[in-house]
């Protein structure tokens, strides 16, 4: 039995409760920490879990994961830090927060804190998010598995190194917003052919979700799978030439790399703030 704390209500913190239950992780097991009474409320009633304040909250949490916009990080983890710092029962604290290094958090608890920091991305709204994670410096590898246990019930979930959470970033956290824009502008894109906009919608969506799990089945590479459909002098080979002469890769490449440096820029925000403190 592993009980859970989840801090922050929001639209991430459901999306993770909604995801444990339907793991069957008992509701007993599962509490959550909202500060707007109402949505405690109801929270707690949809998914039948204790709804408390943060000292009692925490109090001989086994998992305490912090989903709470990336700027009430650092005061949330102060009184989480207060809560269990007298505390005979090991936490693990988590993460969910963008740019927030596992460092902002150990420096904020009591020394020697397992931390393990997740950058989820929003799919996991619907059950098929993916998380990456990595420890910090004082949690081990049972602490890793504990949360990716957690992480598995809202979508897949890989390792990696705190060095490598800003790639992470730009790739899969701001990821969907990419495919997103390439499905809104197929949309366009078809109306102006003369679809219907519906008609049009349901393509783009059906699209996507056919293409993602052809991808996720890993049996060939995205490149492998795009030759698949190009037949020689055939119409995606007439879309994908015009994609390429276009500067698609080179737009894609950018857009990573600035998503990158911006997570790097958050990254090196909340540690000069942190320094301040």
């Amino acid at each position: 039995m592993t009980r859970i704390a989840v801090v922050g209500g929001g639209r991430i913190g459901e999306a993770l409760i909604a995801g444990l239950r339907e793991a069957g992780t008992p509701a007993s097991d599962i509490v959550v920490i909202e500060a707007v009474q109402a949505r405690a409320d109801e929270l707690a009633k949809r998914y039948n879990i204790l709804s408390t304040g943060l000292d009692i909250g925490c109090e001989g949490a086994d998992v305490i994961v912090v989903a709470v916009k990336p700027n009430d990080v650092p005061a949330v983890v102060d009184r989480i830090g207060d809560a269990i710092s007298d505390s005979v029962h090991e936490s693990i604290v988590v993460s969910l927060a963008a740019g927030v290094p596992t460092q902002t958090l150990e420096n904020r608890l009591s020394a020697g804190s397992p931390v393990v920091r997740v950058m989820p991305n929003t799919a996991m709204l619907v059950g098929k998010g993916v998380s990456a994670i990595c420890k910090g410096r004082f949690a081990k590898d049972e602490h890793l598995e504990q949360v990716r246990t957690i992480m598995e019930s809202v979508g897949v979930v890989v390792v990696v190194t705190e060095a490598q959470m800003d790639a992470v970033t730009a790739v899969s956290g701001s990821g969907p917003a990419y495919f997103f824009l390439l499905a809104e502008a197929m949309v366009d894109a078809g109306v102006e052919q003369g679809l219907p906009r519906d008609v049009a919608h349901a393509l783009a969506a059906g699209t996507a979700l056919g293409a993602g799990a052809m991808l996720a089945a890993g049996e060939d590479g995205p490149g492998q799978l795009r030759y698949n459909v190009s037949s020689p002098g055939g119409t995606t080979a007439a879309a994908i030439r015009r994609l390429e002469a276009g500067g698609i890769r080179a737009a894609v490449a950018d857009a990573v790399e600035g998503a990158a440096t911006r997570s790097r820029e958050i990254a090196a925000s909340a540690a000069e703030d942190d320094a301040v403190d």
